[in-house]
């Protein structure tokens, strides 16, 4: 009877093929045979029954000796998977849905400081700092009821009360019908010392940060010293400035004081000894002349061309005095012709030269400009004829953009500017005169003295209104 094929597949081929292996074994022993007997036998039932007896026992044997193979290279490949599952560089835990562990690696333990045996049953969540407790409920619901990979960080405690920051990974697991339970696996991994890393870097970058903006601090600060220093120096330079005009305003005060009283005191006496005296004259001879009518008459004519000559000097010095005063030309007529007045007067005086060359439209000036410039001219002429020692004088009036400039050239002798302006006494009353006149009416006044090339007043006037609050720079 011919016994059934097993069915059982084997780990290196199927039934089939471990039957022809068989068959071929059986075959090569049965040649073996036949040549050690050298005789032909011819097959029988009982003999076809033991060849399908040996090659099922050879077929046993063989499957035997393969499953041997098969289970010894389990036991190696578990463990294998034994020690990486248990020796892995992070924990793995199988939860269910309130987080009860029930499978756990040595590792997992380990993070944990808890027996692998203690810690089956026991809930994942009571390792969890009440902080951070509803972070990984929150995570673990996610994990149960959404799809793929979830992530949190908490904080967990071991039972010896020391805390590490977890990173933990989740993903629910298939149920099956030898687990209907829901469960999950969740690996877990120490990343307190990243966290601690972040930390400083955190820190560093806050120190960093905070000396960035103290390093804007101190700049803004130097920049503020800087700007302190300079409006610290500007402003001892405006009460250096201030001091010296006020003290340079009370010495106008005292000199202008002083040359009321002078002028005063010369016109005064000029009034006493000559026209007085004129005067006195006139009358003494008016009354010789009462008595002298009757008893000659041609002395008598005489003495009234001696007398008429009397009254015409007196008129004469009068109009002086008028004229130094304010003369009338200047209102009358303009400035171009009383400057010509005053320079013509000037030189037949003093016998200096002078030479004027003006600008016709100056006339549109008003009033109170027109006297500035002559006044400018009167002044730096009469110290050209007390100081300079010149022999000739150029005086230009012109016209610039925005403003009329005078300029007096002499030859004479040169000062240090300066000095003279920071000298005491009253030489320098005329100068200051000149600039705070120039300075009413919105010019500028400035002096330029220099070795062989004699003294040059130079004076601005604009031509339009002063503008409220303009401050024309001083000339050099």
């Amino acid at each position: 009877m011919k016994l059934p094929a097993r069915k059982t597949k084997s780990a290196s081929g199927t039934p089939i093929q471990l039957r022809h292996r068989a068959e071929a074994t059986v075959r090569t022993q049965e040649r073996k045979q036949r040549a050690k007997t050298a005789k032909a036998k011819s097959a029988t039932d009982p003999e076809r029954m033991l060849h399908e007896l040996q090659v099922h026992q050879v077929e046993l044997e063989m499957q035997n000796t393969e499953l041997q193979e098969a289970r010894d290279r389990m036991e190696l490949l578990l463990e294998k998977f034994t020690g990486l599952y248990d020796f892995a560089p992070v924990g793995y835990l199988s939860l269910d849905e309130q987080g009860q562990i029930f499978e756990v690696n040595l590792s997992g333990a380990a993070l944990l400081r808890v027996g692998r045996a203690r810690l089956i049953n026991r809930r994942l969540p009571a390792f969890v700092i009440p902080a951070s407790r509803g972070i990984f409920l929150a995570f673990l619901k996610r994990v149960f009821t959404g799809h793929g990979k979830q992530v949190c960080e908490v904080t967990l405690e071991r039972e010896d009360g020391t805390t590490f920051w977890a990173d933990i990974h989740g993903t629910a697991a298939a149920i099956s019908a030898n687990s209907p339970r829901k469960w999950c696996r969740v690996v877990v991994s120490d990343i307190t010392v990243l966290k601690r890393a972040e930390e400083a870097q955190r820190r560093a970058e806050a120190i960093e940060a905070a000396n960035e903006e103290l390093r804007q601090e101190i700049a803004r600060r130097k920049v503020s010293e800087e700007a302190l220093r300079k409006s610290e120096r500007r402003q001892r330079q405006m009460w250096e400035q201030s001091r010296v005009l006020q003290e340079q305003l009370r010495r106008l005060s005292h000199q202008v004081l002083h040359a009321q009283e002078e002028e005063r005191k010369r016109i005064s006496r000029e009034l006493h000894d000559v026209i007085a005296q004129t005067l006195t004259g006139i009358n003494i001879r008016l009354a010789a002349l009462k008595k002298e009518s009757a008893l000659n008459r041609k002395g008598f004519d005489r003495s009234i061309t001696r007398a008429q000559k009397l009254v015409e000097k007196s008129l004469a010095r009068v109009h002086d005095f008028a004229r130094e005063l304010r003369p009338a030309v200047l209102d009358d007529l303009g400035l171009i012709p009383a400057l010509h007045s005053f320079v013509k007067n000037f030189s037949h005086r003093t016998g200096i030269r002078v030479h004027l060359k003006a600008f016709a439209g100056v006339e549109q000036l008003d009033n109170n400009k027109r006297t500035t410039l002559y006044r400018v001219a009167q002044e730096a002429l009469t110290n050209v004829a007390h100081h300079a020692k010149a022999s000739r004088v150029e005086v230009s009036i012109q016209k610039l953009p925005d403003h009329i400039c005078i300029k007096l050239e002499d030859d004479g002798k040169s000062f240090s500017v300066d000095r003279f302006l920071r000298a005491n006494g009253g030489k320098r009353l005329g100068l200051l005169g000149m600039r705070e006149r120039l300075e009413m009416v919105g010019g500028r006044f400035g002096i330029e003295s220099a070795a062989g090339k004699g003294t040059t007043v130079i004076a601005h006037v604009p031509l339009g209104k002063i503008r409220g609050g303009r401050r024309w720079s001083p000339l050099k």
